[in-house]
This record gives C-alpha cells, structure tokens and sequence, in this order.
C-alpha cells in the first residue's frame, strides 16, 4: 500500500478543489471552505481490504449533522477516487480547548480561487496525545493552519479567545428564547422552504452570510417559530453565545425607559454587545423616531463586529411605512425571504404531526377535511385542531370527518358566509380603490382589469365557484376570461414579490 504520509500530503487539498469545482460557490464557502485539515490513517474497509480512514474535527455538532447528511457521502467518494482505495470519513466533533481562534474573516465571501490558492493547505501530521492546546497562535502558524478556515468566532488580535467587556454572557432565562420551538418540530414545505433553508445557514455560520436576515409574512405563519429555531441550535452549540430574542414592542419599551432616566449607556451595553439579535415585528417600529435612531445604532453595532441580526415584518422592507430610510435600506442589504401561506399538503402535514405530538393520531382523510377548510395560517390550524382534539375527548368519540364537522361547525359557517364572490369584489375594489361597479364594467384599462384579474383569481382560490360562475358575477364573462385569469395572476404570484405580498395581506382580510 502506499504510505498514507505520501496520500495525505495533498488528498484533501485535491478533494477540496474537487468541491470547489462541483458545488455552488455559496454552499462551497459555507459549509467546506471553514473545515479545519483532515487527518488519514492506515483503515480496513467493509469487504476487509485496505483502505484509509480520514479523520474531520468540526467545531460543533450542528455543522457535524449538515455535513454528515449533505456532504459526507460526496466526499468519501471523492477521497476514494483520488486515493485509488476506499476511504471511510470519520466525523467528529473537535474538543473545545484545542480549537485554534484566528482573526474573524473579511466581511465579504472569499471567492473559491483564492481560497484554494491563498489557504487551505491540510497538515496532515497525526497530534500528539499529550500536545497541549496553543494559548495564541503566532501569525506564522496562523498562516500554515489557514487561519481564514479555522476561525469560528470573533478573535481578539493575539488570537485569544474573545473577553465581554460587559461581563459574563446573559444567563439562560435572559435569552428570551422558547426552548420548545426548534427546527426539530418546524414542518418544512415550499411556504417556508427558502426562510428555512436561510435560517440553518445562519444558525450553522452566524455573523458569516445572510447579515442582516429579514424574513416576512402574515400572521400566524412561523416567522417567530423559525427565529427562535436558530436561537436553540445556536445555544445548543454555544452555550455562552450572547443571544437574545424580543418582540419589536419590547425594544420601544427599553427605549422609553432608558431615555427617561437617561441611562443610554445600559441600552448600549445591552443590545451592542451581542452576539445574535432576534427581533420580531419590526413594522412597530413605524413613527417612533428615537426608537429608530437607538436600533440603528445598536444595528451598526452589532455589524461591526460580525454579529447576527434576524428580523422579522409582515411585510418587506420597502413596504414599511414611517420607518426612515437608511434602517429599510440596511434591512433590504442582506437577504429577505418570505415565508407564505401553507399549501395543501404542508398543512396536512402540519396537523399529522402537531396531532402526533399531543398523542392522539389524526387520519389522514380527517387532516385533508380540515387543512380544506382552514387555510389561512398555521396558528389557525393549530386552533382547529385543539377543537377537534378536544371535541373528541370530551363526546368519548373517535376522530372522523363527520366529528371534525361538527367540532368545527362555527368556524365553517362563518367561512361560507364571509368567502364570496361578491365580499371578494368588494375588498379587492377597496383595495385598488376602484369602484365595485368596475369589476362587472366592460372597462379595460390596467388600473381596473388588474384589480379584477386579481379578484377573478381569488375567486377561484377562495370559493367553491366554478369558472363559468365566476365570470358570470363578473358581468357575464366567459370561463375562458376568468381562466386567464387565474393562470397569469397565480404565475406571475410566484415571480413577484410586491404581487404576492398584496394577495396574502387581501387572503387574511377575506378570511378576517
């Protein structure tokens, strides 16, 4: 067999460079360009014969799971290949004391090239068992281990670990962050399926990509359940990371108090110096002058020193009234995602396993029925459940369709008697500011046959009217019209933000 010192002098350079090439430069600087060297070692593969065993120290357990289940069997292959022998990848996560601390990277992603040619060069020596962790690494060192790809927090200049100036971390409870609400327990769909995606990326690298991530949608549809996600698996990882949650009320709160007792040092000292901000319902902050001028501050604060800032609105940064301009431009800097109403089969989904957890199984016709019926978010799902939940228990009945409409009929009722046509003519008319004369007229300029596409579209989301029906309650049109209609607003929907923005806030109106 070839030596493994000749192997892995160069194996996981060339593997890397094999990434690099095969993957989204993105997802290549996040998850692959950060990993510290790999060790190889002399192994015996599964059919017994030779082999090597490359060995990967990651820095904490969430990038451990993501590798593992994204990349592992990707790089394993790759190693093989440029091995001419099996090679197993033994994942593990890297002791605490021995992780080297290097100054934070720049603010802008590396591009693959650079980082191929300017670090990432494996050591591949086996460590001793007895060598002590390194109190400060010298900068020749620093550049041998490529600093760039070590660094996993916010060094100080000797390569120490970081010291809060402002003492210790907050305490647990200080957190303000709901243990229960995990990506564990998040139902991922197409709804929400970008917001996740973005959220793991920062939970996984904060302070790295996605600076500021301001996600946006109605009500009830996750948004604070995704935040407070990444602030578990961040703790999870770092329990002495500075994390805090908040509702945007709260922050107005602190403002007030603190400006009446002109203590602003202690705002400063509590929001500049952490390490993730999660911020709810930042539309609150609409009108409030010095509530903006101190979150601005404390937003470039926290930038500064690369630290994570999450937000959440429902609606997206340009949408925003009475919030000055240079906040809604520093909140559009970063990535915005929205997270929409849930489709059919998320909101099945969602009441299967929301039922599962309350230990009282749902069939599957019995979660169609509902997720049919309630369909404007998720905390109205959650609510429907509850009802039939403990309709069930409460009659000593099991849980069929026919129990289901009977524990729901009050909701029922007031959806058939609000969704119609003509409550939908009348809201969208509002909406527009059009008159409810034009959705019948045989006018056809874009500020009236917009608004009336729209409720032609809603129509057919929203009742149980056929086509024909439908445009005959828009002045006698033909089903053809109103199935233009419904194919060019649902597909422009999907590519335009502001459209889709617009049609969530007329579905939670008409849903009241």
């Amino acid at each position: 067999m070839v030596g493994t010192d000749s192997i892995g002098a160069d194996l996981w350079q060339r593997g890397c460079e094999r990434l690099a090439a095969e993957l989204p430069e993105q997802q290549f600087n996040t998850w692959i360009r950060p990993l510290p060297p790999a060790t190889v070692a002399e192994g015996v593969s599964e059919d017994g014969s030779g082999g090597i065993i490359v060995s990967l120290r990651v820095p904490n357990r969430f990038k451990l799971d993501w590798i593992r289940n994204q990349y592992a069997g990707r790089i394993e292959a790759i190693l093989s290949e440029l091995a001419g022998m099996p090679a197993r990848l033994d994942l593990g996560l890297a002791a605490r004391e021995a992780i080297v601390r290097a100054p934070a990277p720049a603010a802008q992603p590396i591009a693959v090239g650079q980082v191929l040619h300017n670090g990432l060069r494996p050591v591949v020596a086996k460590p001793s068992p007895t060598a002590q962790a390194p109190q400060a690494a010298p900068a020749s060192a620093a550049a041998t281990l490529d600093a760039p790809a070590l660094a996993i927090s916010h060094a100080s200049p000797t390569g120490a670990a970081p010291q809060h100036p402002l003492g210790p971390p907050p305490s647990a409870s200080r957190h303000r962050i709901n243990t229960a609400l995990t990506f564990d327990n998040l139902v991922p769909g197409r709804a929400n399926q970008m917001a996740r995606t973005a959220a793991l990326h920062v939970a996984g690298a904060p302070g790295a990509m996605y600076n500021p991530l301001f996600i946006y949608g109605g009500v009830g549809l996750g948004k604070t359940h995704l935040i407070h996600a990444v602030g578990n698996a961040l703790l999870k990882d770092k329990p002495d990371a500075r994390v805090l949650y908040l509702h945007a009320e709260q922050f107005i709160s602190d403002v007030v108090k603190n400006y009446q007792r002109k203590t602003f040092d202690e705002l400063k000292a509590k929001y500049h110096s952490l390490d993730l901000l999660l911020i709810d319902d930042v539309q609150f902050f609409a009108g409030k002058d010095r509530t903006q001028e101190e979150f601005f501050n404390a937003f470039e604060a926290l930038l500064a020193k690369r630290a994570h800032i999450i937000m959440t609105s429902d609606t997206y940064p340009k949408g925003l009234v009475d919030i000055d301009e240079r906040l809604t431009s520093r909140f559009d800097a970063g990535l915005t995602v929205a997270i929409e109403p849930p489709e059919l089969e998320m909101r099945v989904a969602i009441l299967i396993k929301k039922a599962e957890a309350e230990a009282a199984p749902m069939p599957e016709d019995v979660a169609f029925f509902i997720a049919k019926n309630v369909r404007a978010n998720v905390r109205e799902l959650e609510g429907a459940l509850r009802k039939v939940l403990a309709y069930s228990r409460f009659s000593h009945k099991e849980i069929n369709i026919q129990l289901a409409r009977e524990a729901l009929k009050d909701l029922l009722s007031i959806q058939n008697r609000q969704v119609s046509v003509e409550n939908i003519q009348k809201t969208v008319a509002d909406f527009y500011k059009i008159k409810i004369a034009d959705m019948y007229s045989k006018k056809r300029p874009a500020s009236i046959a917009r608004p009336r596409q729209i409720a032609m579209y809603l129509a057919k989301e929203m009742t149980q009217k056929s086509l024909p029906e439908i445009g005959e309650l828009f002045g006698g049109r033909d089903h053809t019209t109103v199935l233009h209609a419904v194919r060019k607003i649902g597909g422009e929907r999907q590519k335009n933000t502001e459209l889709n923005q617009q049609l969530h806030v007329l579905e939670q109106t008409l849903k009241g």
